[in-house]
């Protein structure tokens, strides 16, 4: 009879007792989604808030609207959260299939021919192609294509990459063709983040040590070549030694940056009260967004965004663990790809603005002021949500196709 009540209640014992269990206050961890897509949230709040504060002096200098990057940064958000919940809600299985892959990766080395051949030239560096009304980085969509390309790979060629050499060979004359297209732009930076990235997804997925040791030295002996022989990025390389031997040379944006952190201290010295961002750091609202943080909001504006920046890392890497423990390895690459980059481009971006590093042109995700980088960084987003949500739901017949 008190069977027959608890099933017409719709509940059965187990469920009453897990409702008990939740509302006694008992503490669940929120999903690794949930987390990600409140500290992208936080993150593009923040980035709005302080883009609004360090561009206004460069737009008055400029003659142009006081609120034009904040209302552009704005757009790029609303394109990016647009695309994203496309990215979100397409079929997984779509994603990998290889036509696709191979469709996107081809277009990815046209665009690149495409932005030497008609791009303008900006600082001395054809990095952005016109489309439309709006300039586009390719880099950045380069960097969403080879992490999916690889995570591919990795698994239709599993045995290559474990046992030998073949699967690295391959991969390494199709990275030979964006070396080449990199160095002409010049874009260093982006070149660094996605070699590190393919190399991280192949140690992942089972590349062998001697293989791994072998590729890393190779790269950095590749790196020193092409730091070596370029005047400026060797002066780059080295003015971070000693930030203020040529201030008003070599060190002028890392010297003014690192004034900036100086003057915040713990507090900072008020919102809008920036010194540097008039006309001292150039163009303070993109790459060095995070010294005017530092000098308006202080030690605590910094670690704000650092400790968002790495939970949203931390989300990404659940997400892939997540899908590893499912068997769904291409999911699971893929997430991992992306937190790689994400730390990268954290680690990179932070150590410029504080010192600990040669100043590169890469943005800290979802922060600072940049249309390609944030619109790509939230179609990643997308895609992570799209593998947390469905990973759960795939049948283990078939995980291989994932």
């Amino acid at each position: 009879m008190a069977k027959n009540t608890a099933n017409a209640s719709g509940y059965t014992p187990n469920a009453l007792s897990k409702r008990k269990i939740n509302n006694t206050g008992v503490f669940s961890m929120p999903s690794a989604g949930s987390v990600l897509l409140a500290s992208v949230s936080c993150l593009m709040v923040l980035s709005l808030i302080m883009v609004a504060s360090a561009s206004i002096p460069f737009a008055n200098m400029h003659d142009m609207d006081q609120l034009y990057f904040f209302k552009h940064q704005l757009m790029y958000m609303s394109m990016g959260l647009v695309a994203g919940f496309m990215a979100y809600k397409v079929r997984l299985l779509w994603m990998y299939d290889m036509l696709s892959l191979a469709s996107a990766l081809m277009m990815v080395i046209l665009l690149l021919i495409a932005t030497l051949l008609f791009g303008d030239a900006i600082n001395g560096s054809k990095r952005w192609i016109e489309i439309g009304s709006f300039n586009f980085q390719v880099a950045e969509l380069a960097k969403l294509v080879m992490v999916m390309f690889t995570a591919d790979y990795v698994v239709r060629r599993g045995n290559e990459v474990r046992q030998g050499y073949g699967g690295i060979f391959r991969m390494g004359l199709l990275v030979t063709v964006l070396v080449g297209l990199f160095l002409s732009q010049p874009d260093f930076g982006s070149l660094v983040i996605i070699i590190g990235v393919i190399l991280a997804i192949f140690f992942v997925a089972g590349a062998p040590w001697s293989q791994s040791v072998f590729l890393l030295i190779a790269g950095c002996i590749g790196a020193a070549y092409a730091v070596m022989f370029q005047e400026y990025r060797m002066t780059r390389a080295t003015s971070f030694w000693d930030p203020f031997d040529d201030i008003q040379g070599s060190d002028y944006q890392l010297a003014r940056s690192l004034i900036a952190f100086g003057r915040g201290q713990v507090t900072g010295v008020g919102y809008g009260e920036s010194v540097q961002k008039l006309a001292h750091l150039p163009e303070a609202h993109t790459d060095f967004l995070l010294a005017i943080t530092a000098e308006e909001l202080g030690l605590v504006g910094v670690l704000t965004v650092l400790m968002l920046e790495a939970l949203v890392i931390t989300s990404a890497m659940r997400i892939s663990y997540i899908a590893l423990k499912n068997r769904q390895m291409r999911l699971s690459y893929t997430a991992f790809g992306f937190a790689v980059i994400f730390i990268g481009q954290t680690i990179i971006n932070a150590g410029m603005n504080m010192g600990l590093m040669p100043t590169k042109g890469l943005t800290l995700p979802f922060f600072s002021y940049g249309g390609s980088s944030m619109l790509v960084s939230l179609i990643m987003v997308g895609i992570l949500l799209n593998i947390h949500k469905h990973t759960s739901q795939i049948p283990n017949n078939q995980c291989r196709y994932y």
